[in-house]
């Protein structure tokens, strides 16, 4: 059978110490083979050390938006009072932000991922922002600029020129964390599946409700066997 490239991303890496650790374990045991991080995040460096420790873990940009603090200047307009993002995972009945603004915080946020010295793999967002279509031009702007790719959404099938995989699943996720899931994979051009790894911390309950699905994804996706098919 012909090879298909099949990119099981971690998403959230550099969220809490927690997700780092059950990001690594599900590539070095198990299937994960990229991973996407979260710049301003509680673990951002030490993700950053463990990424270089597994080189053979492709790692790239977790855009925020909707979660924590900007790393650029010019984004206070982008929060509430209390200096965090306004925007939440319902931005999509939210009023759109200066796409300039964006922009510039995302930019911010990909030069302190280069600043790392780790080699961009591609971008995506947190809460799938990057598929809000107000925000379509930032970025393909973002991803032209940096000779990059982003994840593959609907929002954005005009330029599939720039999507990291011709498919993309995020069926892995809540009740869809199942060997069953992973089985369902097909054969055929190449696709991403979404995965959230991670081992229950002190801090991850205070930052996502999505708790002990990530150990159920860690379980399953270090038991699983990758078939001959992919790549």
């Amino acid at each position: 059978m012909r090879k298909t490239h099949v990119l099981i991303n971690a998403d959230d890496f550099g969220l809490t110490p927690g997700v780092n650790s059950g990001i690594i374990d599900s590539h070095v045991h198990g299937i994960v083979n990229s991973a996407t991080m979260i710049m301003n995040g509680h673990a951002v460096e030490e993700a950053v050390v463990l990424a270089k420790k597994h080189p053979s873990l492709h790692v790239g940009v977790h855009l925020a938006l909707t979660w924590g603090r900007p790393l650029a200047k010019t984004s206070a307009p982008l929060t509430k009072a209390d200096g965090t993002f306004r925007y939440t995972n319902r931005f999509l009945t939210e009023t759109p932000p200066d796409a300039e603004l964006v922009y510039l915080e995302w930019k911010a946020q990909i030069e302190a991922f280069r600043a790392t010295g780790l080699p961009l793999h591609h971008l995506d967002s947190h809460h799938h922002v990057h598929g809000w279509p107000a925000l379509d031009a930032v970025i393909v702007r973002l991803a032209e600029e940096y000779g990059t790719t982003f994840r593959a959404l609907a929002n954005l099938e005009a330029r599939r020129d720039l999507w990291v995989t011709e498919r993309f699943s995020d069926q892995f996720y809540g009740d869809g964390v199942s060997r069953a899931t992973l089985d369902a994979i097909r054969p055929g051009g190449s696709i991403e599946v979404m995965v959230h790894p991670a081992d229950i911390d002190e801090l991850l309950p205070s930052v996502t409700s999505y708790l002990d699905e990530r150990l159920q994804e860690k379980e399953l996706l270090t038991a699983y066997d990758r078939p001959d098919w992919w790549a």
